[in-house]
């Protein structure tokens, strides 16, 4: 049984930027994007009333979902501390929601933070399908960061530290919705 804290501080600063740069896009009336939160369920429980252990109650699907000029969106976070992203990191599940989301006509994608290197990557859909493939092929499990393309690299604009919106624009005109 995973413990709600056992992995929870993970990405929690990349959170903070993604939420950030959420409410600055709600602000200006680019987007409506908001965190799923993960379903627990609390077993022990302080004189406070903090939960101090939990399980997760059932699987996740991706970590945001919303509409950005009248897109439907959702896409996970993940956090990488190498240049080396490991495929398994992205679960089946969530892969399997963001497919059926690309069927219904949303577009789908990831955001990945490069901690080693400080770098914000928008991951098409389309993308991870390759790479996903790949891995569940047998091949290699994994992509390193030069296997990336690097006009999908993001960076700091419009008073906001991770601008995805920049990306996501891209991804639609590459698809010629």
């Amino acid at each position: 049984m995973a413990t709600w804290d056992s992995r929870g501080l993970r990405g929690s600063q990349f959170e903070k930027v993604i939420n950030s740069t959420n409410e600055k896009y709600r602000e200006l009336r680019l987007a409506l994007v908001q965190k799923i939160p993960t379903p627990i369920k609390p077993v022990e429980i302080d004189n406070d009333r903090h939960i101090t252990l939990a399980y997760f109650e059932k699987k996740s699907t991706v970590d945001y979902i919303g509409v950005v000029q009248s897109f439907p969106v959702c896409f996970d976070a993940k956090e990488c501390s190498s240049e080396t992203f490991q495929m398994l990191n992205v679960h089946e599940h969530q892969y399997q929601f963001m497919e059926d989301f690309e069927r219904q006509g949303g577009v789908a994608f990831l955001l990945i933070y490069f901690s080693s290197v400080d770098k914000y990557y928008y991951m098409k859909f389309f993308e991870l399908k390759k790479f996903y493939a790949r891995a569940k092929s047998g091949e290699k499990k994994s992509f390193h960061i030069s296997e990336l393309d690097p006009e999908f690299f993001m960076g700091p604009k419009l008073g906001v530290e991770l601008h995805y919106l920049e990306g996501l624009n891209k991804d639609i005109q590459e698809r010629d919705l």
